[in-house]
């Protein structure tokens, strides 16, 4: 009797075992919804991302921290996916449709990428402008605008979100560490750059109550998915590109070992320390349950430029006037 009940058992795991190899769960990663057809908004913010990292050839960064996949890189004249729009135009785009180019007039040859389209003169002015300005912020700022965020403060600078999370209620955000909040899809997770003086959260904290209206460097990502033990996030300007990253959750749903950037440096003599995850985790935005979705703009790339109607260094013959009074004293924005 012994034997027969274990023979029935061991036929029901080898059961079970084929059934999960038969039936593999739902990848990690961005899931194909059109935004259009989102009904909520935090699907919607991922619709959204995850569009324009499927335009990118789905580039991502895995649970190792090793990227995995990236076939072209944000000046790059080749076309994207929709085999339409060249990798550097896209970028111009994510200004543009985040409302953002307007805040960058005194920069050399942001003037001039207002003007432009697919199928037009590669101009070196505008390129110029896009290489030499991080675009991170403006990424995300794109996605919240598409998305019909209501209330996000869209910026060239992740800080200024940030902030606006920590401090202001009626921002659609509130900050919490990412060590103990559980990321859901449409919130923002964020990391300090170039700053050991800020450390984690509590950093981060107390650096906001000394600094009211300071400059920054960070970055965020926007969740896109948390299932079967990985939360995948999209970044823009993420090497180069607008890049997935993936990293793993416990089964509470939070970060497990949220690799951080510390200690000894990545070099070919120390290759374990070497991860594009490992960052300087500070900050998980959570998106506020119950928010309304607001009527999305047209697509960037369908936008006539409305606010650059002159430039301040103009590309002889691009038609374009120069601005009699140009403004100065904006600063370069910090991921």
């Amino acid at each position: 009797m012994r034997a027969k009940r274990r023979g029935i058992l061991i036929v029901l795991a080898l059961g079970l075992a084929w059934s999960s190899w038969a039936m593999p769960a739902q990848a990690a990663g961005c899931r194909p919804v059109d935004p259009s057809q989102a009904r909520d908004l935090p699907t919607r913010i991922a619709a959204v991302a995850c569009r324009e990292n499927r335009l990118w050839y789905e580039p991502f960064i895995d649970t190792d921290g090793r990227l995995a996949s990236i076939q072209l890189t944000e000046m790059e004249a080749a076309r994207l996916a929709d085999g339409a729009t060249p990798a550097w135009k896209r970028v111009v785009d994510y200004w543009r449709g985040s409302g953002m180019l307007g805040a960058m007039s005194s920069r050399a040859g942001a003037g001039t990428c207002a003007y432009v389209t697919n199928d037009s003169y590669a101009n070196p002015s505008c390129r110029s402008f896009l290489v030499d300005t991080p675009w991170s912020a403006a990424f995300i700022s794109y996605v919240m605008v598409q998305a019909g965020v209501p209330g996000f403060r869209a910026s060239p600078s992740h800080v200024d979100y940030v902030r606006d999370a920590w401090r202001n209620p009626d921002s659609p955000y509130t900050m919490v560490d990412p060590n103990s909040g559980a990321p859901a899809v449409g919130d923002l997770l964020c990391f300090v750059r170039g700053s050991a003086a800020i450390d984690g959260y509590g950093g981060l904290q107390a650096w906001l109550s000394r600094n009211p209206d300071s400059m920054l460097a960070m970055h965020c990502d926007a969740v896109v998915d948390v299932s079967n033990g990985v939360a995948s996030l999209v970044g823009g300007n993420v090497l180069q590109s607008v890049t997935l990253r993936m990293l793993p959750v416990n089964r509470a749903g939070r970060f497990w070992n949220l690799p951080y950037a510390r200690g000894t440096a990545c070099s070919p003599a120390n290759p374990k320390a070497c991860s594009f995850n490992a960052q300087n985790w500070a900050a998980l935005l959570k998106l506020k349950p119950g928010l309304q979705m607001l009527s999305p703009p047209p697509e960037a790339w369908q936008q006539r430029p409305q606010q650059q109607q002159c430039c301040m260094h103009c590309v002889v013959g691009s038609g374009v006037p120069r601005c009699p009074n140009p403004a100065s004293g904006v600063p370069v924005p910090k991921h």
